[in-house]
């Protein structure tokens, strides 16, 4: 399970390091795609399989399956982690991510999310402070 928040840089030759304790559960290859909230989603193969099945799932017939699925799949890139534990982060999902100089990289179970630095800091913080209300409302359907 990947779980827990790390600070990267992206090196000259857009390179990302993923934390030490996130290697061996990633593999050799992962899949980087658009994520939600302007970061980026990086998923172990196993773990991009599931999702693009349940991804292909979705009806066809329904415009905003249609959307969804173009969304993250066109912008999905399969990359290899090298020796060094470090992926290659294309210019276009660097681009989407806003990412430069130093990046927060979070663990959220089955993937990664990359983050901008100050977005994540501003993100979490709203989300620190949302926290009670938000574990009511998840409460009141069952969900936790």
């Amino acid at each position: 399970m990947l779980i827990g928040e790390y600070r990267h840089t992206i090196d000259p030759k857009k390179r990302l390091s993923l934390p030490a304790k996130f290697r061996q559960e990633m593999g050799k290859k992962v899949v980087i795609t658009r994520g939600l909230e302007t970061c980026l989603f990086v998923y172990p193969i196993k773990a991009w399989k599931e999702k693009m099945d349940k991804i292909l799932q979705l009806p066809m017939g329904q415009a905003d399956s249609r959307g969804f699925s173009r969304f993250m799949l066109s912008g999905a890139v399969e990359t290899e982690v090298d020796a060094l534990g470090r992926i290659l982060v294309p210019d276009f999902l660097r681009d989407f991510g806003r990412l430069k100089g130093t990046v927060a990289v979070i663990g959220v179970g089955e993937r990664a999310e990359l983050w901008d630095e100050g977005a994540w800091d501003a993100y979490k913080g709203t989300i620190e402070k949302q926290a009670d209300t938000l574990a009511e409302k998840l409460g009141s359907v069952g969900a936790i």
